[in-house]
């Protein structure tokens, strides 16, 4: 006789006890007080999922229950609209808080069993695809009769393969998070018909190609985040037609070309991060009807332009980040004036140059501010009350033509600009210091009247 596999045996273990589990628990209904339980069909479909992912033989036997006298914290179940006595399963979740590990090596997802829970609307699974073989979504899993309303798979590396087209078919989806799994290949057009979609989070995957023109299609779209993955082509202007979108995330990609002015229609938005890019300038000018916008984060583009005039006039604008640029020109001195609720302002990497416009001093709530690595010169001029408060939050390293006055600051404030003295360096005025060759000339006449000076205050 051939003997059996320890999987086989395995599985033919927990099938005797899904059967004899459901048998325990669908029961014989009391009349008049019988609790509420789930359909015969739904509890087999339950113990089958559970067989599937946590693999604990003993699990039917633990749970055979599990919406009400043997509870399951990964479980949730509804009574039925129409029916007092009938329990629906709503809710599955399966993760780090729920059990260690949440999933068992060799895990699958395996349709037959999930689509035997027609009335399960949240399904999220975190961390339990990790050391097992790859892992791909079925595309069978998602139907028509489908009422999922929101899909949520994140941290599991061995989940790869490509994002079904058929995700389109869950027209009742509002949240799809797809965040650090393997996921690769292409963003399926067909999602841009997922006209209920509030939430898409593709973000930390290796998805290539290009965000696709039909992604406009997503009316309610509120969140988009497909940030650290290696999308390439430029920002479509279909993304101006998500007219309630907050939040936009594509940091960490490989964008190309200019920003367009489509974006400027985005009335809702509040964080806008396309950091980490190859984006070009000019900005356009369009970016000033983003009236309630608040994170503004374009670090590492080649916008290769001067300070953008735009960003002066988002009132709202409490982070902006415009670090390696490759902007150029003087800081305007009027430039961020309007900026009342600017928090945090990055423009270190840059090649600015002239002064440090002491009206940054002046900024009610600034609390960030780095101008390191530019070509600023002359005398630092900020308020000496600003200077103090940021301490080490004010960066202005790598400014070889700055200094500071003689006793300004005081040592301690100072130390922390790490700038020279401008005694014999040229201009102490804050308006600018010498070009290279008035300095030479003047340099050590501005030294020495400065040495008689103190000569003749120890003499008095």
């Amino acid at each position: 006789m051939a003997s059996s596999s320890p999987s086989s045996l395995l599985s033919a273990g927990v099938s005797i006890l899904l059967i004899q589990a459901v048998a325990v628990s669908v029961g014989v209904a009391t009349a008049g007080d019988a609790p509420a339980q789930l359909p015969r069909s739904e509890l087999a479909a339950i113990f089958r999922v559970m067989a599937d992912l946590l693999g604990d033989p003993t699990w039917p036997q633990l749970h055979p229950r599990p919406c009400t006298d043997t509870p399951w914290p990964g479980l949730q179940c509804e009574l039925a609209p129409d029916d007092s006595t009938r329990l629906r399963s709503t809710r599955l979740h399966f993760g780090p808080d729920v059990s260690t590990p949440p999933c068992r090596p060799g895990a699958r997802l395996a349709a037959p069993a999930i689509l035997g829970l027609p009335h399960l609307r949240t399904l999220s699974l975190f961390g339990c695809f990790v050391d097992a073989g790859p892992v791909e979504l079925p595309p069978a899993l998602f139907t028509n009769a489908s009422s999922l309303e929101q899909l949520v798979l994140k941290s599991n590396p061995g989940l790869t393969g490509r994002i079904p087209a058929t995700l389109t078919n869950l027209k009742s989806l509002q949240v799809l998070s797809l965040s650090q799994n393997g996921f690769h290949g292409e963003i399926p057009r067909e999602l841009g018909g997922l006209a209920a979609l509030q939430q898409l989070d593709l973000s930390y995957n290796n998805i290539t190609g290009e965000i696709p023109e039909e992604i406009g299609g997503m009316a309610s779209l509120s969140i988009l985040d497909l940030s650290w993955n290696s999308i390439g082509g430029g920002v479509p202007a279909a993304l101006g037609g998500l007219k309630m979108l907050q939040k936009a995330d594509l940091s960490y990609n490989r964008l190309a070309g200019v920003v367009p002015p489509e974006i400027g229609s985005l009335k809702e938005l509040v964080f806008l991060d396309m950091s980490h890019n190859g984006l070009a300038g000019p900005l356009p000018a369009s970016l000033a009807g983003l009236a309630k916008l608040q994170y503004l984060l374009l670090q590492d583009n080649p916008i290769g332009t001067a300070v953008p005039a735009v960003v002066g006039s988002l009132r709202r604008l409490q982070v902006l980040g415009l670090s390696g640029c490759n902007l150029t020109g003087p800081i305007p001195r009027g430039a961020f004036a309007a900026l009342g609720s600017l928090m945090a302002l990055s423009l270190d990497r840059n090649r600015l140059d002239g002064p440090i416009p002491a009206s940054l001093g002046a900024l009610p709530h600034l609390g960030q501010l780095n101008l390191s690595q530019n070509r600023l010169a002359g005398e630092i001029a900020l308020p000496v009350e600003f200077v103090a408060r940021l301490g080490r939050r004010l960066d202005v390293r790598g400014n070889e033509e700055l200094c500071v006055g003689q006793g300004r600051y005081g040592g301690l404030q100072a130390s922390y600009l790490r700038a020279p003295p401008c005694v014999g360096r040229g201009s102490t005025n804050g308006t600018a210091a010498l070009d290279e060759g008035t300095a030479g000339v003047y340099g050590p006449v501005v030294g020495l009247v400065c040495h008689l000076l103190v000569l003749l205050v120890l003499e008095l």
